[in-house]
């Protein structure tokens, strides 16, 4: 008789994870802790698993590491004190059996510490990694991406559900904070500028459908809102300040995962036994690209993708840490359009690619003075192919183009402590930008012949500075001040940007904090260097001495800590946005604050104005015993001022946005061990839809294409946006891996709320876009 090995293999997988180990599952818990302002290691702190029995504990050595064996698998507390310094809890650290639990931990210095006198102030639970950010701040775990429902392990996702900040419906995970356009979030990976790291992504786009960045090398990371500290330049909306942790420096571990989006591994561990540097590698290939290489998918436009990431660390005895970093993505979509009798009229084949390479540099002169610098390249390419049916049903070449903006950056930090009180960072950055873009089309010969409308390359030079000053007048007074300073070498454009933040904690559960700022952004280099071909052969560069956009951001906050996990926040902003380009000629309504990515095939002019402004509100429980929620609401405004100086809602402006996280795992096994975990998370959302421009039906008719009513410009609205997302995830820990599977479901009742209008041209009808439909997503992955 035949035998059934798949169905044997799985079985035998099945009834192990469903069975139960008779010993009690433990791991190692370890990690770094360091001065939060001089970076130096604390030697002799105290970590402390809370209400172990018997007791279990550890205390830091000379290099500020620590180790806790034996510690039970599931979630623990621990709490880590030290004499002159402000005590941390971490009320739920996931315990695995698959891999160490690594910590890379800061503690603040207390600037109340007297001779023999130990003072226990605690720690913020919702302070942000970066310690010169007060205001509109926020830092999220690497779990909390995994586990907040509809993220699909993606960051980006994850932050739509905090106040202020909404997604795309239609499917793209662009960040909207409080209704900028997502064209003005900056990214960053471990202190370096990057491209944007999504596939698929459109020139000069801040998102995309895929983000390139896995969680699986990620740490706790930052996103910011508004009033960004002074070390934060080429933003006007938004900062995404990405941590990538550090491999396991002391034993090798692997993990592995396969899932509806893809199939990824990582390995990490030390270079050798004794030596503290480690190496961390991942890598990612799309799922639905191995079925159709394999021949199992029958459709057109299948989604092809893969990433990859790597950290290497150098520790070395005199000379200081040297990092090397790198990351990268490669994506392609072949896309066709078919008419009522599903014959196929055009096709378009798009590439894009990113990549980052980095050498950082972390050097301590003494205890009050430290460097970090880096070296960086990044690259990032968009473009594509169409061809078109003729009226022989051959096809044609149509159309050409492509984006190529590379980036050289050479960037150094000072951070000196003048005393516990008084903390400064001055940086400067010089960034080479080396760009080519083009577009070359075939109008009416339909020949194949294509003739090149935009033709542009070159390089392009951008200086940044900063100086930043942290004053802890008290433990709970805390007055951040500084400027950030960019010029623009191409056309010597410049902005000098002053800000300050301060918090005040003037109760011990109440807080309030204010910030202001002013912000610039660039363009990206193919807006300034479009140009377009004369009747004389050369080209027009209409946009080459554009300047900055430039934006004033207020920001006035009140916290009130309910209880020891029970969180509440409100904050108050206005923001005045001038500088921004427009379209030059009259009769062309074109406002880049209207605008998400491309490049203006026009000249451009800095005349434009707009302005933001609303309130947040945020109540958050903490995950402790198992349990969380996050509730967060918006209610804005987000207005453009026309030509004829009349103010309207921009695209983005949504009014509202409200957000309701919650989730429960339930832990069960033997009594002894408690290795296994159910958790259910949900997050349910209601948006305001954002506004778009009507479509002129008969124009369209007569064109051929879509033509849109600009007498109307962003007078519509689309419809409320409502989901509803489901995860479900299963944990069990095993003797030497720990498995879990997860089913992420985005929009689980499949609202299709229409957010948008496209002209047909083949029925010459008006048809809607609706918001994404149901997604669901299976992972499953193995840490070993």
């Amino acid at each position: 008789m035949k035998t059934n090995y798949s169905l044997l293999v799985l079985s035998l997988l099945f009834f192990g994870l469903i069975g139960s180990t008779q010993t009690q599952l433990t791991q190692t818990v370890r990690g770094t802790l360091l001065d939060a302002d001089s970076k130096l290691p604390i030697i002799g702190a105290k970590i402390v698993l809370v209400d172990s029995n018997p007791f279990k504990g550890g205390i830091t050595n000379e290099n500020g590491d620590f180790r806790i064996e034996g510690v039970p698998v599931g979630r623990v507390a621990l709490r880590i004190t030290s004499y002159g310094y402000l005590e941390i809890t971490l009320p739920s650290v996931l315990v695995e059996s698959g891999n160490e639990k690594i910590l890379q931990l800061e503690m603040t210095p207390d600037v109340k510490i007297l001779d023999q006198v130990e003072v226990t102030s605690q720690k913020d639970k919702s302070e942000t990694i970066n310690k010169m950010a007060t205001v509109s701040a926020k830092s999220f775990t690497v779990e909390e991406t995994n586990r907040y429902a509809g993220s699909l392990n993606d960051p980006a996702r994850m932050v739509s559900g905090f106040a202020g900040v909404t997604g795309n419906a239609e499917g793209d995970n662009d960040i909207v904070v409080r209704g900028n356009s997502p064209r003005g979030i900056l990214w960053r990976l471990d202190g370096i500028d990057i491209p944007n790291p999504n596939h698929f992504s459109n020139n000069g786009a801040t998102g995309g459908p895929i983000s390139a960045l896995n969680g699986a090398v990620l740490a706790n990371s930052d996103f910011f809102s508004g009033a960004f500290a002074p070390e934060y330049g080429n933003a006007l909306s938004g900062v995404f300040d990405v941590k990538m942790r550090e491999g396991n420096n002391e034993k090798r571990e692997y993990s592995f995962s396969v899932g509806a989006l893809g199939i990824d591994a990582s390995i990490e561990g030390p270079f050798r036994k004794g030596y503290r540097g480690s190496y961390l590698v991942n890598y990612r290939y799309s799922s639905v690209g191995l079925l159709d290489k394999a021949g199992l998918l029958d459709f057109g436009g299948v989604p092809i993708y893969q990433d990859g990431a790597f950290k290497f660390n150098f520790p070395t005895k005199n000379a200081g840490l040297f990092t090397l970093i790198g990351f990268g993505g490669i994506s392609r979509i072949d896309q066709t359009n078919e008419d009522s009798l599903n014959i196929t009229y055009e096709k378009y084949s798009f590439r894009a690619n990113l990549g980052v390479g980095a050498l950082k540099h972390t050097y301590i002169v003494n205890p009050k003075l430290y460097f970090k610098s880096y070296v960086t390249y990044t690259t990032s390419y968009n473009g594509g192919e169409g061809q078109t049916l003729n009226n022989d049903s051959i096809f044609y070449l149509s159309a050409r183009e492509g984006s190529t903006d590379d980036k050289f950056k050479i960037q150094t930090i000072a951070n000196y402590n003048l005393s516990r009180k008084n903390s400064f960072q001055l940086g400067a950055t010089y960034t080479r930008m080396f760009y080519n873009f083009f577009f070359e089309h075939d109008y009416d010969d339909e020949d194949g012949v294509l003739k090149r409308f935009t033709d542009s390359k070159g390089k392009a030079d951008v200086i940044q500075s900063f100086i930043s000053w942290k004053f802890r007048i008290t433990n709970d007074l805390t007055l951040i001040s500084g400027a950030h300073f960019t010029q623009f070498l191409l056309n010597n454009h410049a902005a000098l940007e002053p800000r300050a933040a301060i918090k005040w904690e003037l109760a011990p559960r109440h807080s309030i904090s204010a910030g202001f700022g002013l912000h610039s952004r660039l363009e990206s280099p193919s807006v300034y260097l479009y140009n377009e071909l004369q009747s004389d052969g050369t080209y027009k560069f209409p946009n080459k001495n554009l300047d900055l956009s430039k934006s004033a951001h207020y920001v006035v906050g009140y916290g009130f800590r309910v209880s020891e996990n029970l969180h509440f926040k409100t904050e108050v902003y206005y923001q005045q946005l001038y500088n921004i380009p427009v379209a030059k000629e009259a009769s062309n309504n074109f406002n880049s604050l209207n605008f998400s990515s491309g490049v203006p095939d026009f000249e451009l002019i800095n005349t434009g104005k707009g302005r933001n402004f609303g309130t947040e509100l945020t109540l958050e429980r903490f995950f402790q015993n198992n349990f969380y929620y996050l509730v967060t609401g918006s209610l804005y405004k987000s207005l453009y001022t026309t030509k004829t100086g009349e103010e309207k809602g921009t695209r983005f402006d949504a009014g509202f946005a409200t957000n309701v996280l919650l989730g429960k795992e339930f832990q069960f096994g033997q009594k002894k061990n408690n290795n296994k975990t159910f958790g259910i998370n949900t997050k349910v959302s209601l948006i305001g839809g954002n506004r778009y421009t009507p479509i002129d039906l008969q124009a369209s008719r007569n064109a051929g294409y879509e033509v849109r009513d600009v007498t109307q410009q962003f007078e519509l609205r689309g419809d409320n946006i409502f989901f509803l997302n489901l995860g479900l995830n299963y944990r069990c820990d095993m003797q030497r891996a720990s498995h879990s599977f997860k089913i992420d479901i985005q929009n689980l009742t499949n609202h299709k709320a229409a957010v948008n209008e496209y002209y047909n041209s083949r029925s010459q009808q008006i048809e809607k876009s609706t918001q994404l439909s149901i997604i669901p997503n299976i992972i499953y992955t193995i840490k070993f």
